[in-house]
């Protein structure tokens, strides 16, 4: 079974989050290494995630607002998603 490409939207949409996630990252002072090793993310995966590389999984996204101490609504409402 293969994948369906992305649309372009799809796209935006996925680099509009990543953008959101490193912002909200940068306000709270934490590395890149420091929040993908609080979220138990491999570094790279999350480099890829705020890169739009990657489409984060609803865990993922759960890890990574708790680890920032913030609800994954005020990274959604920064993404304009």
């Amino acid at each position: 079974m293969s994948s369906k490409p992305r649309t372009d939207d799809e796209d935006r949409r996925l680099k509009a989050l990543g953008q959101a996630i490193r912002d909200v990252r940068k306000v709270h002072s934490v590395s890149q290494e420091a929040l993908a090793h609080n979220a138990g993310i491999d570094r790279s995966h999350m480099g890829k995630i705020e890169r739009g590389e990657r489409n984060v999984t609803a865990l993922n996204l759960l890890r990574v607002a708790k680890a920032l101490g913030v609800q994954p609504s005020e990274i959604f409402s920064k993404a304009e998603l």
